[in-house]
């Protein structure tokens, strides 16, 4: 059935035998309780529209909805086309797949001038109200922004687990805790007993994260290790602070500082993973050739993308504050071997 007039909602409804009211409850995917069409009504209208290829006025569609059908993407550090586009390039082919899916387009936010070195959400220029809801990616974003969302019950949903803002915020993350665990728990099986943490441990949800799953693992097996901070501090002194505790494995936050670790040690003569054994806790943030097969986890960043935008259009229908923890996989690199027992212990 094929016709080269541009049809209506009236043409449908008289092909289908049903009211124009109806096709438009139809078209709108109306469900409500007071709502009530038949199963074999709906499959009818359908049939006529697959049928005819017809397609809803755009114009008509978002006066029904109310809805632009646009999803913004708000991000706190700059990722076109920066060497950081690398970590967050999987994040943004999750949305972009997602939002293709569900028939949105999406608009990404860059007028929003810095304040000091950081982005802000909100300022004289902020055009955040022309998308129905936003996605929000960073891997810190700014307490007040979070809170004035929330206030002036703007929909969005963050990439990357956050801490309330005067009330609970919307996110899907990665479960790091149980993640770190179970790299402690493969590396105390393979004989290690001195460990240490590299890196902030702090600030973030996310280094705060990793640090929790870390202790909560090193206090069930009851083994030592040592906290070392990398901020304004060489990979030389690292090792230093490490051959001194006689650690033999390494959960280093920032790959990045985990590359510069081991071309420090291959310059001294250090073995790795022989001597020395190194978990990566995640995929690097800052740019750097990594070349080195780092035993560790993955991050689901596409995943996390993608469900980002799910969760999204879910507030902008029903409402509510879905938060979610996607687990990591386990990597089996090259970085991770047995400890070697000393003389005497």
């Amino acid at each position: 059935m094929v016709t080269n007039r541009r049809l209506t909602q009236q043409d449908i409804a008289r092909m289908a035998g049903v009211s124009q009211t109806t096709v438009s409850l139809v078209l709108n995917n109306r469900s409500d309780a007071d709502v009530r069409i038949a199963p074999e009504t709906r499959e009818r209208v359908l049939r006529v529209i697959r049928e005819t290829g017809y397609v809803a006025d755009p114009v008509a569609r978002r006066l029904a909805e109310r809805r632009n059908r646009i999803l913004g993407v708000f991000t706190y550090e700059a990722v076109f086309p920066t060497a950081s586009a690398d970590f967050y390039h999987p994040f943004l082919v999750g949305i972009e797949e997602c939002a293709e899916e569900i028939g949105c387009d999406l608009l990404l936010f860059t007028s929003a001038k810095a304040s000091g070195e950081r982005r802000r959400i909100f300022n004289a220029d902020s055009r955040i109200r022309l998308a129905d809801g936003c996605v929000l990616l960073g891997r810190t974003v700014d307490r007040d922004d979070l809170a004035r969302l929330l206030t002036e019950n703007i929909p969005f949903v963050s990439v990357g687990r956050r801490d309330d803002a005067g009330g609970p915020v919307p996110y899907v993350g990665a479960d790091y805790p149980p993640a770190v665990r179970a790299l402690v728990e493969r590396a105390y099986g393979l004989g290690h007993r001195r460990l240490a943490y590299v890196g902030a441990g702090t600030g973030a949800e996310s280094p705060a994260d990793r640090m929790r799953g870390f202790r909560e693992a090193v206090a069930a097996v009851g083994t030592e290790w040592i906290h070392v901070p990398v901020a304004d501090r060489g990979p030389g002194d690292v090792l230093d602070d490490l051959a001194a505790a006689g650690v033999t494995a390494a959960f280093v936050e920032e790959s990045a500082d985990g590359v510069a670790i081991v071309q420090a040690a291959r310059e001294r003569g250090v073995d790795v993973p022989g001597e020395l054994s190194i978990l990566a806790l995640g995929a690097p943030t800052r740019p750097v050739r990594v070349e080195i097969d780092f035993t560790g986890f993955r991050i689901p960043r596409r995943e996390m993308g993608r469900r980002a935008v799910e969760l999204l259009a879910q507030v902008l229908e029903r409402g509510g504050t879905p938060q979610e923890l996607l687990p990591c996989e386990f990597v089996e690199g090259s970085t991770l071997a047995p400890a070697r027992l000393e003389e005497g212990r």
